[in-house]
Order: structure tokens, then sequence, then C-alpha cells
């Protein structure tokens, strides 16, 4: 299985999280860094869509801002996944490979909850995503979601061994609709 990840972290090196979770996988699959590919925010169309089109699985990893994305992954979206291209008629090139998020909220898990602070599930904030994985037909896997930015040396090395096992797991599970 082809696996590209799709880093969407405005300052990585300075992210504790993110940064390690990279590290991990060393190597082992195609890591893009977009905000240092695209500082400027002009990005390389033709050159994501032949990026996407090699892959059988997509992987979009970021930290949750303001409940969202960074604006990058926004600006991704909105330039990438084109009419004809991505959806419409014509747009199949995507259809049937896997869409994957990795999320790291900087909260802890009991606030994204019906009876936390937030009010909100992770996996509720994410619909947009999931919705956009059904317009241009993606399997919209079950997102790895990493809570906190506290974490210990151990929990931290603990989350990354998992997430490295969870991305390159061959048979991974959708989300369901409502779920």
């Amino acid at each position: 299985m082809n696996i590209t990840l799709l880093v969407f972290h405005p300052d990585i090196n300075q992210s504790k999280v993110n940064r390690n979770l990279i590290e991990t996988i060393d190597g082992e699959i195609e890591t893009r860094l977009l905000y240092e590919l695209y500082p400027e925010g002009k990005i390389d169309v033709k050159k994501e869509q032949k990026i996407l089109e090699k892959t059988d699985r997509f992987i979009l990893q970021f930290p949750m801002y303001w409940y969202s994305s960074p604006a990058l992954l926004k600006e991704w979206q909105d330039k990438v996944l084109t009419y004809g291209w991505a959806y419409g008629s014509n747009g199949n090139v995507l259809r049937g490979k896997e869409l994957v998020l990795v999320v790291s909220p900087g909260a802890s898990s009991s606030n994204y909850s019906h009876e936390g602070i937030f009010k909100y599930k992770v996996t509720e904030l994410l619909r947009p995503f999931q919705a956009t994985s059904n317009l241009i037909g993606t399997r919209f896997i079950k997102p790895f979601i990493i809570h906190g930015t506290q974490l210990s040396d151990n929990e931290l090395s603990k989350a990354a061994q998992d997430y490295k096992d969870y991305i390159m797991n061959p048979k991974l599970v959708e989300l369901d609709t409502y779920e």
C-alpha cells in the first residue's frame, strides 16, 4: 500500500506532539510538510494532484485550531480537490482511496465530550472532512486523535508508537456516518 502523509502544522519545530509523531515514521512513508513546502500559501495544484493520484491512503495530519484545521489545509482542499478531478461527473481520481485524519487537539479528551466544556466530540467537529470524503468518494477512516500538549515523554512515546501502528495498518476501519 502506498501511503502519503500530508502534515499541516504552521511550526512543526515548535510542536512536541506532531514532530514526535513524524519522527516515529522516520522516512517509511512519503511525508510532506505543507507549511514548509508552501510558506507563502501558493500551492502547486498539479504536483499535489499527482501525488494523490499515486497514493492508496493519504493522511491529513494537523493540530486542531478553533475546532477546525489550520488555514493552509483549507486552502489546500479548495485548490487541490477540484471539480472534474476530485468530484463531479468526471471527478473520480480519488474514488476508493483512504482518507485518514491525524488530529492533535491541545485540550484533554474529557473536554471533547457532550458533558465536557466544549460539548462536542472531536469526531463531530471533523464532520466537514467526512462530508468532503463522501463527495470525493474516499473511504473516511476513523481518525487518530492524540489529546493534550502536556504529555510526559513516556505518554508521547506510547502515542507515537500507537500512531505508527495505526497509520501503517493495512486494514483500517471507516468512521460510521453518525459515530
